[in-house]
């Protein structure tokens, strides 16, 4: 049966307070370097929001629409007009703490209540309206808060020089980045009736590697940035190209239109430059493993290049202080990563029910398709 506890609510309160002061973060950070006279650092700071922004209330107000087809179209209008401001997201929190508070405080637990119970149909709409929010902040954090995080990086690196709000945006980023990716694999877990949960031990163990391996890879490509900018480019259209690639060789069917499903597989393109993920309910081990031995081998590469460079701008204290952690880094993010997968998984300690798998045939795959989108988009 699903669960929406009191904890879920309290911590969905905490991510609207999240939401909100990262908001007031990158407004505040913009602002200190137009004042400052660095004009291009702000317009970046700003782009990274604004795209991120601009894709999440298109997502958002796609899923409206389909969840509302068929239903009075002067809501549409009203809802189309909300996101048209960049508010979706705050509409969504509505839900999720409306359906939330009647899930975690207004109603009693049926361990025997059927899934046509209107208890569970609540906790369900609950449980939805969370994963659809995280969806948006994995969105999110990988349109802007990743890129965010390797523009400040970049910036210490070449400049040297530290001050409040630098540190500031660089904590939020590591914040935004590790939350949404730990919520987003609970509430999609949560959301699908035949996956396990996480235990709170595979939570951490997930956390790190994911924390790990994308902090190191942020460091790398902010060193060679320094090197070049153009090469930079270079790599990181190379990567997108490939993992857009993938994603259409997976054929997912995430969206109803072919318009958003290629916008879908964009967005899905630029995730793959910094983390890997299982769009498709399928064995990842190959994969996973070709996508993280290529990150370590252009890690090194860049590594090895930037020590024999002589016309390096970044002291040498700081490549020393670099290297290691970016090595470190991608070394503790392997380990947790091989760690995990071992023996945190959920499909180490969870084991669906016969007639689970009965029910979640070639015909339950389309149900389920109708009720709940995320089937199509599975996080390993």
């Amino acid at each position: 049966m699903m669960k929406f506890t009191k904890k879920n609510f309290f911590f969905l309160v905490g991510g609207i307070i999240v939401y909100v002061v990262d908001i007031g973060v990158d407004f505040w950070v913009a602002s200190k370097y137009f004042c400052q006279g660095q004009y291009s650092w702000s317009i970046l700071i700003l782009f990274f929001r604004g795209l991120s922004s601009l894709v999440t209330q298109i997502f958002s107000y796609e899923w409206f629409k389909n969840d509302w087809e068929g239903t009075d179209t002067g809501k549409l209008k009203w809802i189309f007009l909300v996101h048209l401001f960049h508010c979706g997201i705050f509409i969504r929190y509505w839900f999720a703490l409306k359906y939330g508070c009647q899930a975690a405080f207004k109603l009693k637990r049926h361990e025997d209540a059927s899934e046509t119970d209107p208890s569970n149909l609540i906790r369900k709409q609950a449980i939805d309206a969370v994963t659809d929010i995280n969806m948006l902040r994995v969105f999110k954090a990988f349109l802007e808060t990743t890129p965010q995080l390797f523009v400040q990086i970049y910036i210490l690196l070449q400049h040297g020089k530290t001050n409040c709000y630098q540190y500031a945006a660089i904590f939020m980023s590591f914040c935004g980045i590790s939350f949404s990716m730990v919520d987003y694999e609970i509430s999609l877990r949560k959301s699908l009736p035949d996956k396990g949960e996480l235990r709170v031990p595979s939570k951490f163990m997930y956390l790190f590697y994911k924390l790990f391996t994308i902090t190191s890879w942020v460091l790398s490509i902010s060193l060679i940035t320094l090197q070049s900018v153009r090469i930079s480019v270079i790599l990181l259209i190379f990567l997108w190209i490939c993992g857009f690639t993938w994603t259409l060789k997976q054929c997912t069917i995430f969206c109803k239109s072919k318009k958003m499903e290629y916008l879908y597989r964009t967005v899905v393109g630029i995730i793959l430059i910094f983390t890997f993920f299982n769009i498709k309910e399928k064995r990842t081990k190959v994969f996973i493993s070709i996508y993280y031995a290529t990150h370590t081998v252009v890690s090194l590469s860049i590594l090895f290049v930037h020590m024999f460079w002589k016309h390096s701008i970044i002291k040498e204290i700081h490549f020393k202080i670099v290297s290691i952690l970016t090595v470190l880094l991608l070394v503790l993010g392997i380990i947790f990563l091989v760690v995990y997968y071992r023996h945190f998984h959920p499909t180490t300690y969870y084991r669906p029910q016969a007639c689970l798998d009965e029910v979640d045939g070639v015909a339950g795959q389309k149900d389920r398709v109708k009720t709940g989108r995320f089937q199509n988009f599975l996080m390993p």
